[in-house]
């Protein structure tokens, strides 16, 4: 009976192996096409990961994965509180792609920064259609604020991504109010000086949908956004170069296709949870299902995953 079992994990695992190579690609492609704001790619940070593990195998399996990869600076795995832990200039997409590879789920609990880090955010957006993600903000110093992010759904292409005033979701993204702009600057790129501090540029969606960046910003301020909202655009912004009359105020990026309201998340080993104790759902059962609402309860074909 033996037999049957092996070979099913090995057909589960060749498939998530075949999954992993997909994410990993399309991240890359996507980020390629990200760069070119003039601004450089942030520095490695810590990504706490719960994996699940059962013997010291799956570890040697795990750091297989991991180790030597570009990107990848350290790797720790403690197969007993199935924890495994990340320091990696790669988005957290690509890392949890990476560990996928090996067959066995991943999700990520926390993040942070080289040394002791200021606080921490999330956001999680939806939208119309399938568009739905998550974008994390890490306050790595006074000066410099991590932006990691994932959000599938998107055309394939370049959307604008701001920061906007109101934690307001009441009319979905329209009562999410203007850009964040506490200085009443004019619109402008995240390398700009001139610029909106909600302004974040433009991420750029590959092929599949998926955009997953990774980026640093010096005017953002973790404990200044919180409360607020993150909105994804329809279209690119021209990052107040153009000659739209709409170009200095929002970048001309077209209707807001998506939105979430930026909450306080946890770091690095601050995240001790299991199983949720409003409805029993285990963290793994989370993975696959909704946050809330319809599919939460019992998960389903259709039912979404919560990209956690």
């Amino acid at each position: 009976m033996a037999a049957p079992a092996r070979s099913s994990f090995s057909r589960f695992a060749s498939a998530s192996g075949k999954l992993g190579s997909c994410l990993i690609n399309s991240v890359f492609i996507a980020r390629a096409a990200t760069r070119g704001d003039g601004m450089e790619s942030p520095g490695p940070t810590k990504l706490e990961f719960a994996v699940q593990m059962t013997c010291e195998s799956c570890a040697v399996q795990v750091r297989a994965a991991l180790e030597g990869k570009a990107g990848v600076t350290s790797v720790s795995v403690d197969v007993g509180k199935e924890r495994v832990l990340v320091e990696s200039a790669l988005t957290s997409a690509e890392v949890q792609a990476l560990i996928e590879g090996t067959g066995r789920r991943a999700v990520l609990k926390g993040i942070g920064g080289s040394e002791h880090d200021l606080g921490s955010a999330v956001a999680m957006l939806a939208g119309g259609g399938r568009i739905q993600g998550v974008v994390r903000f890490l306050q790595l110093s006074e000066q410099r604020c991590l932006i990691d992010g994932t959000i599938d759904g998107l055309e394939p292409g370049p959307h604008g991504l701001h920061v906007h005033t109101l934690g307001d979701l009441t009319l979905d993204c329209l009562s999410c109010g203007e850009h964040y702009n506490p200085s009443g600057r004019p619109h402008g790129g995240p390398g700009d000086s001139e610029r909106h501090v909600g302004d974040l540029g433009n991420i750029v969606a590959g092929p599949d949908g998926r955009a997953s960046f990774r980026q640093e910003d010096s005017q953002l301020k973790v404990w200044d956004v919180i409360g607020r909202s993150l909105v994804v655009d329809a279209g690119e912004d021209d990052l107040g170069r153009g000659h739209h009359p709409l170009s200095k105020q929002t970048g001309n990026s077209g209707e807001r296709l998506a939105c979430g309201i930026i909450a306080r998340s946890a770091g690095l080993f601050q995240n001790a949870k299991q199983i949720c104790a409003c409805d029993g759902v285990t963290l793994w059962e989370e993975r696959d299902r909704p946050v809330a609402g319809k599919g939460r309860s019992k998960a389903g074909t259709e039912t979404p995953a919560a990209h956690l």
